[in-house]
């Protein structure tokens, strides 16, 4: 979840963003995080808090039902 944005206009605070593993980046303090662009680009790891999203809302979110 971003917590701050840094100045970034392709992110949100308070809004849960999706990570992409990158080995290289993690022991940089940076995380590959797909933003508001529909792109992945490196952050500053500072500017998220680490959120699990629980398997039924996740399942909810891939998968919503269609408006009736």
């Amino acid at each position: 979840m971003c917590v701050e944005t840094g100045g970034n206009d392709d992110l949100q605070e308070r809004k849960i963003y999706e990570v992409i593993p990158d080995t290289s980046a993690g022991g940089t303090g940076f995380l590959r995080v797909v933003d508001d662009s529909g792109e992945d680009y490196l952050y500053p790891g500072r500017l998220f808090v680490p959120f699990q999203v629980p398997d039924l809302l996740r399942s909810v979110l891939e998968h919503p039902r269609p408006r009736t």
